[in-house]
């Protein structure tokens, strides 16, 4: 019944499905001349791994544009399978890389020493990426790259400055130029001018609107909150029912207590 929803797989690096629509806080302003991203830091992911379709375009996104680089190391393709609900023949066509098995585990096919020599260092394994730094984190890391011409990757990021990983989905989006201002600090007698982010402004185009894009990046950073523990919403549905067992457990034992206890007073 999932058939459909992986026939876009077949296309990974030359068309996307639309994303679904951006909520208004999360649309981080306008294009307009006066630019925008100047509220960056409070941008959310606003991620649910209980979204399948959510999750599995966000597989999509990652074997498409990551996975080249970084590994899942902790998590087996047959897991994502299971999980996503990607059927055998599809996960071994579209996911699982020639020459690995269904059972093996994500790892990224580059070697540690050409990208130690690419990019300066390994890029990170991203099984844990989101329980370490958050949805949040991530979500504005792929989210505020701008064009930098000081860096060798020709890009920085306002989430991680001088960060070493080139902007992998700047066909998507596009490029961005961020623009600065000088602030006047005042320290006790001293005052100093202190440079200050102030908006984005967008150079090229890419080849997703920015409702589009912003849809991309939520999608893969739900498909790695997930990665980061597929187990989750399994989860969060047992605990509902643990803690109304507690509930039910504390009113009996309440009860004995006082058929325990009514001699006493």
């Amino acid at each position: 019944m999932n058939l459909i929803r992986w026939t876009a797989l077949a296309a990974l690096t030359a068309a996307f499905v639309t994303c679904g629509a951006v909520q208004a806080e999360e649309a981080a302003g306008s294009e307009g001349a006066a630019g925008f991203g100047a509220d960056w830091e409070s941008w959310h992911a606003g991620n649910s791994v209980a979204d399948l379709a959510s999750l599995q375009r966000g597989a999509r996104n990652f074997f498409g544009y990551c996975a080249g680089c970084h590994s899942l190391k902790y998590l087996r393709y047959s897991r994502i399978g299971q999980d996503l609900e990607i059927p055998p023949d599809m996960l071994q066509k579209y996911i699982v890389p020639k020459g690995a098995k269904a059972s093996d585990y994500v790892l990224a096919p580059m070697p540690a020493a050409d990208a130690t020599a690419w990019f300066g260092k390994e890029p990170p394994d991203l099984s844990l990426m989101v329980r370490a730094r958050g949805a949040d984190y991530v979500y504005q890391l792929w989210t505020t790259y701008y064009v930098d011409p000081s860096r060798p990757t020709g890009v920085n990021n306002l989430r991680l400055d001088s960060i070493s990983m080139p902007h992998a989905l700047s066909e998507l989006e596009g490029l961005k130029k961020a623009v600065f201002k000088n602030v006047e600090v005042h320290d006790g007698a001293n005052v100093m001018t202190q440079r200050v982010f102030d908006h984005f402004e967008t150079v090229v185009p890419g080849r997703l609107s920015r409702e589009e894009y912003l849809g991309f990046v939520r999608d893969l950073v739900n498909f790695l909150d997930y990665a980061g523990e597929p187990a989750q919403v399994h989860r969060r549905a047992l605990g509902v029912w643990v803690v109304l067992f507690l509930l039910v457990l504390t009113w009996l034992v309440w009860l004995l207590k006082k058929e325990y206890w009514k001699d006493v007073h």
